[in-house]
């Protein structure tokens, strides 16, 4: 189990093989390989996770499991900043089961295809700074993860400023889409799962 602060950012990707081949030239390394998952968002009847911005989340990714639970955000305008723990276990479609028991709710379901990469020498992606690349219904991008200064300068390398700093979550970058598109908001799941 982990306990920490985590400091992240998303950044829309237009073109994923440029920016595969930029992860290379900067020294990046796969650590985990593309793979997919399904996340699910829980909350009480009445809302109050969602309300305190505050989110407990199961995620499958082939036979692990892994619970998250998200605290609401720090104040900061570039980042986004909140604390985070998380444990593994050993069946995530139980332990999906104990949290309604519990009263919960499942209020979301997110799908995408993940890798991970870590910069070079850097073996333990729960320790140091990582990006991962997603590939979601709704875009693909990339996650940076670790000190302001480390996220800043990777971003930088890889072409993007801070005007490209995305803080949402998928859940809230999926909603808006939708809105967009005149189109009321599901599950943020592919059509058919590509593999």
């Amino acid at each position: 189990m982990k306990h920490r602060h985590e400091t992240e950012i998303k950044l829309a990707v237009r073109d994923a093989k440029e920016i595969r081949w930029r992860l290379t030239e900067l020294g990046f390394r796969t650590v985990l390989a593309r793979h997919f998952e399904s996340n699910y968002l829980f909350d009480f009847p009445d809302q109050r996770l969602r309300k305190a911005r505050c989110l407990i989340r199961v995620r499958l990714a082939g036979d692990r499991g892994l619970l998250t639970y998200k605290g609401s955000p720090v104040s900061s305008h570039d980042y986004k900043i909140r604390r985070e723990i998380e444990t593994h276990v050993e069946d995530g479609h139980q332990m999906g089961e104990i949290l309604l028991h519990l009263g919960l709710r499942q209020v979301f379901c997110y799908e995408k295809f993940r890798t991970i990469y870590a910069p070079r020498g850097k073996r333990d992606v729960d320790e140091a700074p990582h990006v991962v690349f997603d590939e979601t219904p709704i875009g693909n991008y990339l996650e940076l993860e670790g000190p302001q200064r480390w996220i800043d300068e990777v971003a930088r390398q890889l072409g993007f400023s801070r005007r490209d700093y995305i803080t949402e979550s998928y859940a809230t970058l999926y909603r808006k889409k939708c809105q967009a598109e005149g189109k009321t908001p599901k599950n943020m799941i592919f059509p058919i799962r590509e593999s």
